[in-house]
């Protein structure tokens, strides 16, 4: 007997993703496949013809999803099969951060793995019984494939559903087990100790970075280093965060030739990268680099700054203010880095003799970084400086570094004539958040102006066409309107950003919105022990959850910043600009109850940490009186100097941000000089940038 809610032609595809506003929907408009986007629909139609549901959960920028589109999901079997005996659901992950999260968790409490593209079959209602990742069409990568699987999955659903119902139950029985699992630390100087030990031990201390091959950054872990170094007088803790810092600014994974660094590493010498260009990642490691040229000496990674910063401008940003999603892996189906990757005879055909001599050299064309199925293409990263590359050369070029620079204009653009992978040019709210605070801090350590602008247009942007007081930002920017209100991630992270461009503007403006931002988090998003729900129920205005709308609580860092560590390192950075009580109270609240949830998570509680630790930092705020060259050269100094929560501002910003600070009257004949202020107390103003660089490193050190 038909089935009449089955697709009525065969070849129907997936044309309800045609007009979706994903472009990773859009890519699988064409596909022979009845795709479903996200919402009710599929839902009902699978508990109309009582057949389950495949779910598939990626994101544009994924290789691996590519990959799976590209041949399991173009595959007329596959595509038969699910037509048949299934619903299909297409999430974009960026989009729907939320419905990600609850699956993640499901099919890792299922199979210990996750990622993406998540493949996970759900009942009509929702709930997970089987799920993996990546599955070919057939059997091979050591997985089944869905030509063989989903038939077996239809069978169990019509022979054995019990069997599946005991599935969902153990997964649903598994997360609510490890939600009840509570640390054994007794506090936050305890918890403290205990995340500084456990990046000690996961440092890896020939390459740098934690943990073994594949090899994440951990920018937050770096930033919880760079404080304990400060704030407890541990040297190894900022050695290694040099360390790793110079080892990624060297690797594969920084992009030589356009600026940027690509997700992770897949070997443990960050030779080798996955290719795709996250702004969430660029966002988290350029505030990073940022504190590290503050703090190991601006010349040290104003390169690696520069470079970011000029690829993320160049090709995340939008003309009218923000930045967009990420940059895919493969500029073509099949590909795996080409554009990328060089092979020896490609850099012949565009270098003079010795331009092809000192840049091979130099970027170890041929040796560690080349690609394990293609040893003939390599990935550029720094294998010998300059100088040792023209040793020993029979004709050596008078300039060398002159030489290196004109090669690689060449092979820059020779690279701008190769199809460039795409970009997805979304514009989601923690992203710009993000991006907003880590503009904010390099233009501060470079002494830049455009990064500034870039922020500001950034955030005017997001606060005049989706920002609503009774709501927060939104988690998108469609046009001049915003899409999706009530993700903690977005309000977290925007109002982070809002705080610091408002230090580095001296715009109290920018402050009051993060100030609304932050009482929108207290009010509506508080969930079991006083913790930050990833959603606030009263604003959410997504499609339902269906079976994964039990509460779900960002703590641990994954590896960026969590939700809940975001809203207290904002909180606390507002609290010391504008001298509010209540906020520091909020964070420290917040403490207890993550230590007690994920007091033993080690790196992924780095966030937390770094929380923990500022409230335990006396912050100062430079005030810097007076104009002209002494003034300025007494901020670049203040703005260059390290300090895990400081501010740096003129007279009439120190004014304007709060009037809790008493400030000494500038006489109208007196020259420029600092005042280092903590909490209502300021030392004797300074006039020297020398004298004012020491007395910003002793605010807040072991014994000062």
């Amino acid at each position: 007997m038909a089935d009449a809610d089955a697709p009525a032609h065969p070849a129907s595809g997936g044309w309800r993703l045609a007009g979706s506003t994903s472009a990773y929907l859009r890519s699988a408009a064409e596909q022979a496949i009845d795709w479903y986007p996200w919402g009710p629909e599929p839902f009902e139609l699978a508990a109309r013809r009582r057949v389950p549901i495949l779910l598939d959960i990626g994101a544009s920028w994924c290789h691996w999803c590519h990959v799976m589109d590209e041949g399991t999901y173009s595959d007329p079997e596959v595509a038969r099969l699910l037509r048949q005996g299934f619903v299909a659901i297409k999430v974009d992950r960026d989009e729907h951060p939320e419905v990600d999260r609850r699956y993640q968790r499901q099919v890792g409490a299922l199979t210990g793995e996750g990622g993406w593209p998540l493949t996970a079959f759900l009942t009509p209602a929702g709930e997970v019984f089987l799920g993996g990742t990546y599955f070919p069409a057939t059997d091979g990568h050591g997985r089944p494939g869905l030509r063989r699987l989903l038939p077996e999955v239809q069978r169990l659903w019509q022979t054995e559903p019990a069997e599946l119902a005991r599935h969902a139950r153990a997964i649903q029985e598994a997360l609510a087990r490890h939600a009840s699992r509570r640390s054994s630390l007794a506090g936050a100087d305890e918890f403290l100790r205990s995340v500084r030990r456990n990046l000690h031990e996961s440092i890896d201390p020939a390459n740098g970075g934690f943990g073994t091959a594949p090899k994440f950054p951990h920018p937050t872990a770096l930033g919880f280093l760079l404080w304990d170094e400060f704030a407890n007088g541990v040297p190894e803790s900022g050695e290694r965060t040099r360390e790793t810092l110079e080892r990624m600014a060297a690797g594969g994974i920084y992009d030589h030739v356009g600026g940027g660094f690509h997700r992770y590493s897949v070997d443990e010498g960050w030779h080798i990268p996955h290719f795709e260009k996250m702004a969430s990642d660029n966002a988290a490691l350029l505030a990073v680099y940022a504190d590290g040229a503050a703090r190991f000496g601006r010349t040290a990674f104003e390169g690696t700054l520069r470079g970011t910063l000029g690829w993320i401008s160049t090709t995340l940003g939008s003309p009218d203010g923000g930045w967009g999603a990420s940059q895919d892996a493969d500029n073509a189906p099949g590909d795996d880095g080409g554009y990328y990757t060089w092979s020896r005879a490609q850099l012949h055909a565009i270098l003079s003799p010795e331009e092809f001599r000192i840049f091979t050299r130099v970027y170890g064309v041929g040796s560690d970084g080349r690609m394990p199925e293609d040893p003939e293409r390599s990935v550029l990263f720094r294998l010998m400086s300059v100088a040792e590359a023209a040793d020993g050369s029979p004709s050596p070029a008078p300039d060398p570094e002159a030489t290196l620079a004109r090669a690689l204009g060449k092979v820059r653009a020779a690279r701008a004539e190769r199809p460039a992978p795409g970009v997805d040019p979304a514009l989601y709210a923690s992203l710009n958040g993000s991006m907003i605070r880590a503009y904010a801090r390099a233009a501060s350590v470079l002494g830049s102006a455009e990064p500034l602008l870039e922020a500001r247009r950034a955030a005017d942007r997001f606060l005049a066409a989706g920002y609503r007081a009774d709501r927060g930002v939104p988690h998108r920017l469609e046009g001049a309107r915003g899409t999706g209100y009530g993700l903690l991630e977005d309000q977290a992270e925007f109002a982070f950003g809002l705080v610091e461009l408002a230090g580095a503007t001296g715009v109290v403006a920018y402050a009051e919105r993060a100030e609304e931002i932050l009482a929108l988090i207290d009010r509506e998003f508080r969930g079991e022990d006083g913790l930050l729900r990833d959603l606030a129920p009263g604003l959410y205005d997504g499609a339902p959850l269906v079976a994964a709308s039990a509460p779900s609580y960002p703590l641990e860092d994954s590896p960026h910043l969590a939700a809940n560590a975001a809203a207290m390192l904002a909180a606390i950075r507002l609290a010391s600009l504008r001298e509010r009580p209540r906020w520091r109270e909020f964070a420290d609240g917040l403490v207890a109850p993550i230590v007690r949830r994920i007091g033993d998570a080690g790196l992924f509680a780095a966030g937390t940490a770094l929380a923990a630790g500022l409230l335990r930092t006396p912050s100062p705020t430079v005030v810097i009186e007076g104009r002209g060259p002494a003034a300025v050269a007494l901020e670049r100094a203040a703005r260059e100097t390290y300090h895990p929560n400081h501010w740096v501002l003129s007279a009439e910003a120190a004014a304007a941000f709060t009037e809790e600070r008493p400030l000494p009257a500038p006489a109208r004949d007196r020259g420029a000089r600092a005042l280092v202020c903590v909490g209502t107390s300021c030392r004797p103003p300074i006039e020297a940038p020398g004298e004012l660089k020491i007395a910003i490193e002793r605010a807040g050190r072991v014994g000062e």
